[in-house]
């Protein structure tokens, strides 16, 4: 056998061992990790199927281990449209790879041992420029409409948002970069295959087509409670900061503010009413000096971007396409929920005006590529052009 070959069958036995290592172990194992780290994939697959006591204690990832073969996990997945990234291989985004060094540290952050995917985006490109976006599950209308402002605008600023596909915050968020023909990455505490929650399935069908859905835990797992806390660290990790946008006091979106913190990333909230315990685990992070306060975009960037590339605006001078609109057109425009269908009716209670106002606003906005018809009624769209303003 030449060398490049046995090259290349080592290559493919530590794949095969990281995709079977992920069936049985935990995620965000840290004794596993650490092993990997040091021996490898492939001879820490072998110690847990001999029995390592140091390992695997219990015995019970060895019994796992038994009714898993990581070459045909591999080969099914890719059968059914799914790949597997391993670090070091084209693709691996480099922000991940500082997850590795903390294993030395008393809190480490413990990398994956690959990542699954649906999607044809390019990690690696996704993740030199993104922001992560969470917050509350049961958010409130401010939460949701900030989260899908934000998702808008970083998209717009050619950042890719990163988000959970949870109820709430993550699914305005993703929406928000959807909504005007940007990237959106969700990490999913389930296999890429099983869209969780259930509802969402449209949802990440549309991230994977114009970003990437991505998970640790193979095809076909069915999400487990502690998961989505360690699914949280991949989504801290894949991003140059995370914006908090609502979290109540013992809030999941908290844990990730925590990820955050420990890989030093820039850790940024949102404030609301001081009376709301949605925002209460906001405000906490802010007082105790765990995380920068922001109100706009400009506030995101100035915090995560590269030198001399996302200085923030002057907000009086700042021109923004949609101050080109009319106040009838921007009133209408910026009531509207990302990936609602909106009718012209309920429009008009929302935003008080009249129906003859709302209507021909309406037009003209899709007009302008602002919105799209659609069956039942109006939903946001990508901005293409103004829209005429007629007066």
């Amino acid at each position: 056998m030449s060398g490049e070959t046995m090259r290349q069958s080592a290559s493919s036995a530590e794949r095969a061992a990281r995709a079977a290592l992920s069936a049985v172990t935990e995620p965000g194992d840290k004794v596993v990790a650490l092993r990997v780290r040091d021996t490898g994939a492939e001879a820490t697959w072998h110690a847990i199927c001999g029995g390592d006591d140091a390992l695997d204690r219990t015995h019970v990832l060895r019994r796992r281990a038994a009714q898993v073969d990581g070459a045909d996990l591999l080969e099914r997945a890719e059968q059914a449209g799914l790949r597997y990234l391993c670090p070091g291989e084209p693709g691996w985004p480099a922000p991940l790879d500082v997850m590795a060094v903390t294993l030395d540290y008393a809190e480490p952050v413990p990398p994956p041992l690959g990542l699954w995917l649906v999607g044809d985006g390019d990690l690696a490109a996704l993740a030199e420029s993104a922001v992560a976006i969470v917050g509350s599950r049961n958010c409130s209308r401010y939460g949701e409409r900030v989260a899908s402002d934000l998702g808008t605008d970083l998209a717009l600023a050619g950042w890719t948002v990163v988000s959970g596909a949870a109820f709430g915050v993550d699914a305005a968020a993703h929406r928000g970069a959807l909504a005007v023909g940007g990237t959106t990455v969700a990490v999913l505490a389930s296999g890429v295959d099983v869209p969780y929650p259930r509802t969402h399935a449209q949802l990440l069908e549309r991230i994977a087509a114009e970003g990437l859905v991505v998970s640790e835990v193979p095809p076909g797992s069915r999400p487990m409670r502690a998961w989505f806390l360690e699914r949280n660290r991949i989504i801290a990790a894949l991003s140059a900061g995370t914006v908090v946008v609502e979290a109540a006091p013992r809030s999941g979106a908290l844990s990730t503010a925590a990820w955050t913190q420990k890989l030093s990333r820039e850790t940024l909230v949102v404030p609301g009413p001081i009376t709301s315990a949605l925002s209460a685990g906001c405000h906490t992070l802010v007082r105790n000096g765990a995380a920068t306060l922001v109100t706009s975009v400009g506030d995101v960037l100035e915090a995560v971007g590269r030198l001399g590339t996302a200085a923030p605006a002057d907000p009086e001078a700042e021109a923004r396409p949609i101050d080109v609109l009319r106040p009838a057109q921007r009133k209408v425009r910026e009531v509207m929920i990302a990936g609602a269908v909106e009718t012209a009716a309920g429009l008009a209670g929302r935003t008080g005006l009249a129906a003859s106002t709302v209507d021909p606003a309406l037009r003209e906005l899709a007009a302008g590529g602002w919105i799209t018809r659609v069956d039942g009624g109006w939903r946001l769209g990508a901005t293409i052009s103004p829209p005429e303003n007629r007066t």
